[in-house]
């Protein structure tokens, strides 16, 4: 059976999460205030990764987030229903570039982008590590496709 989350190396081939915006994700003016979107981005990058570790991995391996780089464009308000992509993009050494596209049910237009750099590191040490083939296997990928 394939892994539905492997494979994610851009927006065609991304992993889809689904979520519905609350009143209490607003700020002031309606509109999904900018943290909330900061930690929807960093919620799809975690569960994309648990989705795909061993159990054990979870105590070896650690993501850290070194940089969110985020654009908005279309508003989002409470009760709006939005599709969040996610999918990897370039690496080196124990950094890793995640992707994400936020934009409302039956949009064509992307509401949020991100672009965010995690680093590897090592849960015992807390030092980096460099993203290895077996990372990449975990996420159904090859090197070469992300550099």
């Amino acid at each position: 059976m394939t892994n539905p989350y492997h494979g994610a190396k851009d927006y065609d081939s991304a992993i889809l999460f689904h979520r519905t915006a609350w009143a209490s994700d607003t700020d002031e003016l309606g509109h999904v205030n900018n943290a909330v979107y900061v930690k929807w981005v960093q919620d799809v990058g975690v569960a994309h990764w648990f989705s795909v570790i061993p159990e054990e991995m979870k105590e070896t391996h650690i993501w850290v987030c070194r940089r969110h780089e985020i654009d908005y464009r279309e508003e989002v308000k409470a009760g709006d229903q939005v599709e969040i992509r996610t999918w990897l993009g370039k690496h080196k050494g124990p950094k890793f570039d995640r992707h994400v596209d936020i934009r409302k049910v039956g949009s064509d237009k992307w509401s949020v982008q991100a672009q965010t750099t995690w680093v590897l590191l090592d849960a015992k040490t807390g030092r980096p590590q460099k993203v290895g083939p077996e990372i990449f296997a975990l996420f159904g990928l090859e090197p070469d496709d992300h550099k």
